[in-house]
């Protein structure tokens, strides 16, 4: 059994020092990993980066995160990369982590992800420059997940992203948001890749679980959904799809 904790939009600014360390301290008991779905910060800021590092940096289990919309704020997401992963935390963004557990291989793939919608209701890459460029950004996001997660031979794979694959885990939110909450494409390359479950975060008034089209569980993890430190889910590698569940926050 593999045992991965995670948590999403913690929002950290200047003043919050140690406001998740203590609970932080004892993710060894209870998870072999921890994964940070973006929207560490709150501007962005190489300041607010060095919080996070704080919090996240040093712990008893490998950390994996990826950036979300409000790390990329102040426009120095390279600088907050280095900040983070100077802490020791992987940042991803197309690319991939390993982890192993007990004899086990754990493979994380991880994209921020962007907009776009949902089948039925999403934005497509016609008409002005400027919406083709929108699409055609998340397009290009959507394939990196896919190479990612297409190259890891791994006993489980994670998707790892900040905005949503799947509407499931978006209900609560204003539908008119929808399309710049999360999109299909992220759920259909997760779909085509043989993944085990996918964590995401961004969406603060969702809901928690959802699936994809082809069955892949995904969970909503941002911290105004789960209103904790971390939650953990358990993954029983196995020949057939992996079963994953809830266990104690």
């Amino acid at each position: 059994m593999i045992r991965v904790a995670a948590v999403g939009d913690v929002h950290l600014g200047e003043d919050a020092h140690g406001r998740l360390r203590p609970a932080l301290e004892k993710v060894g008991e209870h998870a072999d990993v921890l994964l940070l779905a973006g929207d560490l910060t709150r501007h962005g800021t190489v300041a607010e980066a060095r919080v996070v590092a704080d919090e996240f940096g040093g712990l008893p289990v490998p950390v994996i995160a990826v950036l979300g919309n409000h790390d990329h704020h102040d426009d120095r997401p390279d600088e907050v990369t280095r900040v983070l992963e100077d802490a020791g935390i992987t940042v991803l963004e197309g690319t991939t982590a390993r982890v192993d557990v007990d004899g086990h291989t754990l493979g994380v793939a991880g994209v921020k992800g962007f907009g776009g919608g949902f089948a039925g209701k999403c934005g497509s890459a016609f008409g002005e420059r400027e919406m083709k460029a929108f699409i055609h950004h998340t397009m290009g996001i959507a394939e990196s997940l896919e190479n990612a997660l297409r190259g890891l031979d791994t006993d489980v794979k994670v998707a790892l992203t900040h905005y949503a694959p799947v509407p499931d885990t978006l209900r609560g939110e204003p539908p008119e948001i929808y399309p710049f909450l999360g999109s299909y494409l992220l759920g259909e390359a997760i779909d085509a890749t043989g993944t085990d479950l996918a964590v995401h975060g961004h969406a603060h008034f969702g809901v928690e679980q959802g699936m994809t089209p082809g069955g892949v569980r995904v969970r909503n993890v941002a911290q105004p959904i789960i209103r904790t430190a971390f939650t953990v889910y358990c993954v029983e590698p196995t020949e057939v799809a992996p079963a994953v569940e809830v266990v104690g926050r």
